[in-house]
């Protein structure tokens, strides 16, 4: 059985569509910006520029809550777009995220603390959970709803999750992907780790000092065959492949030899059918931290050899959007397919000195490409690879 996707839309901060998103990866506009919002300021983050009232306003959204959920009930509402539910289809959402609620949440405790208020209401929009129940609400899906928090690869594992669901006949449809929103927990837990760089960031780059944070929200509607005969849908691609493998070295870390990225990448091969060699072009996970950039080239390394396909981190578009990312890419992923473009690593300069791998400087346009593998590596080892392939 082969597993479609019949949807797909996208909200970061190059972009509030898909087609906004695809002019901005044209003309190699970056989204990463000097950070307006008082624990942003002093960084160059992915932020997008609509509060959340101007959000639940401009795109008509019919609930007050966390700035995860706005963002995913845009992106899930554009991929779902003309697709009607229907009780001879049954369709669930499965949604990513790390941060969930938190924006609304630690301003309710701020206020607290000053004795300015204390609606304990406000602390129903915490959970990550209920991010995903409300973007369910927003489509009007009362079905299977679930939430996937495995940092960095959410998004990446919703949509494994989501295929598996459509394989042993528990949905007919499902939608998926991930959303986090900036909030000040997010900044200074990372701003712990030290991996922070104040200027623009540099996947794969031998200088690369850290990465530039992001938000977004992105969504895909994966069907079957037997379901789009139903719904009458077309295929935008084909999710060939999938695995999520755990190498379980560090909390945060990779490991140096990218074991984990190495068995996700040889796993969603075998789920695919593929061969290293059938794969066109890899959109890595990239973040432009030192430990992760020297671990996933030492991945791609190992799983290519000395044949490595066209490859680039699209984080320095959009700064890094946690467990946004994987669906965000997916989408990057789909709109290289169907177009025939590879998309650049911007700000690179200089090759890692161990590995010398250099990725994409450059859009163009005109290629044909079948098969592109996305990676997406969490925390604590918790690496994700799928594989989308051309109708």
């Amino acid at each position: 059985m082969r597993i479609y996707v019949t949807g797909y839309g996208v909200i970061s901060s190059i972009g509030e569509n898909v087609e906004e998103t695809l002019l901005a990866l044209k003309s190699e506009k970056t989204g990463i910006k000097q950070g307006r919002k008082p624990y942003t300021e002093r960084f160059k983050v992915g932020e997008i520029s609509w509060t959340n009232q101007e959000l639940i306003e401009r795109f008509g959204l019919t609930q007050n809550a966390s700035r995860t959920a706005l963002l995913g009930m845009i992106a899930a509402k554009e991929a779902f777009g003309e697709h009607e539910l229907s009780s001879e289809v049954r369709t669930g959402l499965i949604s990513g995220t790390s941060v969930g609620g938190m924006d609304v949440s630690e301003i309710a405790y701020k206020d607290y603390l000053k004795d300015e208020s204390d609606d304990l209401n406000v602390y129903k929009n915490h959970s990550s959970g209920t991010t995903s129940e409300q973007i369910a609400q927003e489509l009007g899906i009362r079905g299977y709803i679930n939430t996937i928090s495995t940092a960095c690869s959410s998004a990446a594992n919703s949509i494994m999750l989501g295929a598996r669901m459509l394989l042993s006949g528990q949905l007919d449809r499902v939608v998926v992907g991930g959303t986090d929103g900036l909030s000040q927990f997010t900044i200074a837990g990372f701003r712990s780790l030290m991996i922070f760089d104040e200027e623009w960031c540099r996947p794969f780059d031998e200088t690369r000092k850290g990465i530039n944070l992001g938000e977004g929200a992105a969504f895909l509607v994966l069907e079957t065959e037997e379901t789009m005969r139903k719904t009458g849908k077309k295929p935008l691609a084909v999710l060939s492949g999938w695995a999520n493998a755990s190498d379980a070295y560090h909390q945060t870390a990779s490991s140096p030899e990218g074991y984990g990225a190495t068995l996700a990448m040889k796993s969603a091969l075998k789920v695919a059918g593929l061969n290293p060699a059938d794969i066109d072009y890899i959109n890595a996970h990239g973040t432009a931290t030192p430990n992760n950039d020297l671990s996933e080239s030492h991945g791609i390394k190992t799983v290519f050899g000395s044949s490595v396909p066209p490859f680039s981190s699209t984080k320095s578009y959009t700064g890094h959007t946690l467990a946004a990312s994987g669906g965000i890419e997916a989408v990057f992923a789909i709109l290289a397919l169907n177009k025939g473009i590879l998309l650049p690593n911007l700000n690179f300069s200089q090759a890692i000195e161990e590995t010398g791998l250099i990725p994409v400087k450059n859009y163009s346009e005109g290629h044909t490409i079948k098969h592109i593998l996305s990676n997406s590596f969490g925390f604590g080892g918790n690496n994700s690879s799928i594989i989308l392939s051309a109708v």
